[in-house]
């Protein structure tokens, strides 16, 4: 969507607050031992407070409230009772919803406790890359720019992206165009970004695989050679300047 008047940046402001502070409250909350439906059933209160709707469910009748995928699941994990979180684990929360017409997306990625299984530095890339594409974002870039900057910043750290995964335009529903917001340049893509349009836009950034291939369940996707996969998400409104980051108080930055 393009922002046009300021009733609809408040409502984009007041989404985006609810799928933040969610994803900072179940980030906070998950502990070694817990369930991911536990997690999910927390977040899902904390959005219920707001009056906000998950989008997944909403959208595509997802079999949870947000997705919780853990180690080797890239993203779609399904909140299950029997999967149980430990230590060190390499978590990822995505936390998407609706409120009022409006549609808000965030996520992140985070070694739960202990580092054990050295995934930080994946962790730690996967957040520096999209601040970085952010932070080059602006009305009239070129998209596959962007998506240049993160593969070559991935490379740069000895990882890959993932290339059948990307970020999107949001605002009056979960997808919306652009779609298909790359993390590598692709040469054929002109299309720019547009002033006062809102994208969410994510990092896919892995250790082994290029590809993201879907398990049998119909949702949660692993790596096509295996690995792990690291996912930040911010939705921002496009500016002459730097962005607006609407859901900024998710602290994935911290």
């Amino acid at each position: 969507m393009s922002i046009t008047k300021e009733s609809e940046l408040t409502g984009m402001q007041k989404v985006s607050e609810a799928v933040a502070y969610t994803l900072k409250e179940m980030r906070n909350y998950a502990k070694p031992g817990m369930t991911t439906k536990e997690l999910d059933d927390f977040g899902a209160k904390i959005l219920s407070g707001f009056g906000a709707k998950s989008a997944p469910y909403l959208t595509y009748g997802f079999p949870g409230w947000t997705c919780i995928s853990v180690d080797n699941e890239f993203c779609h994990g399904i909140p299950s009772e029997k999967r149980i979180l430990k230590e060190g684990d390499l978590v990822n929360i995505d936390v998407s919803a609706e409120l009022d017409g409006f549609w808000s997306d965030n996520g992140g990625s985070f070694v739960l406790g202990e580092d054990v299984n050295q995934h930080q530095k994946l962790v730690d890339a996967s957040k520096e890359i999209l601040q970085k594409a952010i932070r080059n974002i602006k009305g009239g870039v070129k998209i596959s720019e962007v998506g240049h900057i993160m593969e070559t910043e991935a490379k740069k750290r000895g990882f890959k992206v993932v290339k059948n995964l990307g970020g999107h335009g949001i605002g009056r529903s979960l997808h919306e165009q652009p779609d298909e917001i790359m993390n590598y340049k692709n040469r054929f893509d002109q299309r720019r970004f547009r002033k006062n349009s809102v994208v969410a836009i994510e990092t896919f950034i892995s250790t082994t695989s290029t590809y993201a291939t879907e398990l049998n369940d119909g949702w949660t996707m692993v790596g096509n050679k295996g690995g792990f996969m690291a996912q930040h998400e911010h939705t921002i409104v496009i500016t002459d300047g730097n962005p607006i980051i609407l859901t900024e108080m998710n602290g994935i930055w911290n």
